[in-house]
Order: C-alpha cells, then sequence, then structure tokens
C-alpha cells in the first residue's frame, strides 16, 4: 500500500494517508493518456478562422458589363473568386468541427493513469487543512512556501471558497479545481498536485463510480 505523508498548513507533517489503489496503482498506458488529451484539446478548440466566399463579400450584385459584344471574358459578380477582392475558394470556414470521441470509461482510466504517475513521482501532495486568511495573495504564496513544492501547482479542494480563489487567482503558477471537475491535462500541465485530504475520498467516489 502506497503512503504519502499528510501536511499542515504550517508545511508539517501531520500524520499519513493509504493511497486506494485503485485511484493510485492502476497500470499505466501511455497510448490512452495521449488520447485523452489529444481528445480533451480537440474538444476545447475554437474555430476562429474564417474566410467569406463570393456569397458573403459585400458588393458584386451587379453584372459588371453585358454578357456579349465587348470582347472582354464574360463575369457574373466582381465578388467571384478570380477578382482581386472576391470571395476565397476553399477557405478555412468557422463551421469547421474536431471534435473527438472517447468513451466515459476509456476517459476515467486515463485520469486515473495520471494520478498513479503522479503520486509515484512524489509530485502529490495532502494537506489537511488550507489556511489563506483574508483571502489575500501574500497569505496564499505563504502557504505554498510551506510546502516541498517547486514551480506550478494544481490546487484540489472539495469545494470552491470564495477565500481560497480569491486569494490565488492573482498567482499565475496556481489553479484552483474542484475534486469532481479534475481532468487530464490539467493533471499533466502542473508540477506538482496540492490535494485536500477530503479531495481524495471524492476523487474516489466520482471516478469510480
Amino acid at each position: 500500500m502506497a503512503k504519502v505523508t499528510v501536511y499542515n498548513s504550517e508545511g508539517k507533517s501531520a500524520g499519513e494517508v493509504v493511497l486506494d489503489q485503485k485511484v493510485f496503482g492502476v497500470d499505466i498506458k501511455p497510448e490512452l493518456v495521449q488520447q485523452a488529451v489529444r481528445t480533451q484539446m480537440a474538444n476545447r478548440r475554437i474555430v476562429l478562422a474564417h474566410t467569406k466566399d463570393r456569397s458573403e463579400v459585400r458588393g458584386g450584385g451587379k453584372k459588371p458589363w453585358r454578357q456579349k459584344g465587348t470582347g472582354r471574358s464574360r463575369h457574373g459578380s466582381i465578388r467571384s473568386p478570380l477578382w482581386k477582392g472576391g470571395g476565397v475558394t476553399f477557405g478555412p470556414l468557422s463551421n469547421r468541427n474536431f471534435e473527438l470521441k472517447m468513451n466515459k470509461k476509456a476517459r476515467r482510466k486515463a485520469l486515473l493513469m495520471c494520478l498513479t504517475a503522479r503520486a509515484a513521482a512524489k509530485e502529490l501532495i495532502v494537506i489537511d487543512t488550507i489556511d489563506m486568511k483574508g483571502g489575500k495573495t501574500k497569505a496564499a504564496m505563504g502557504f505554498f512556501k510551506k510546502l516541498p513544492v517547486k514551480g506550478s501547482v494544481l490546487l484540489v479542494v472539495p469545494k470552491l471558497e470564495q477565500q481560497i480563489v480569491r486569494a490565488t487567482r492573482n498567482i499565475p503558477s496556481v489553479k484552483v479545481i474542484r475534486a469532481d471537475s479534475i481532468n487530464v491535462v490539467d493533471l499533466l500541465s502542473f508540477h506538482f498536485i496540492v490535494a485536500a485530504k477530503g479531495s481524495l475520498d471524492i476523487i474516489k467516489k466520482t471516478y469510480l463510480a
């Protein structure tokens, strides 16, 4: 059984907690984790690039010259893709769909693999209390300095408290997330995961159901 030290708000040991092997001891398959990351990144993608075709470009309703008798080539609109200022043929459109699908069981399995990997690498820190008095950034910085973390931090809490959110929102290297809303990309994007002790039961209840 894997055990991790539980730290208090002063950064001192407050005992140990046994990690559930069904959550933090699964077999890791990198291919499944990669699929989960690709799926999540594709589904959050916002399509912005859009070119106008000839029907969307303003103007060009009038035929530029008569069909016959001018000696020039036949044209019906100055907004044809052949003309400067006309529409674009086969350009990127905003209605493109990059959505990927992944079944729920596989997605949850990939998430548990990420938790297992972070725990095995000793990048999971468990705390019994979170003390950020007054919701001040200074208090949040002091709190993290007392913990054995270096670099960016994903703070996993049982529920979002306004005091914690306010204290950490101006720290770019810290993100606060509820235990029932964790995802593969966030678990892999931060150097350390700091989880409130109560979050472990919520993770087990949410992702093993």
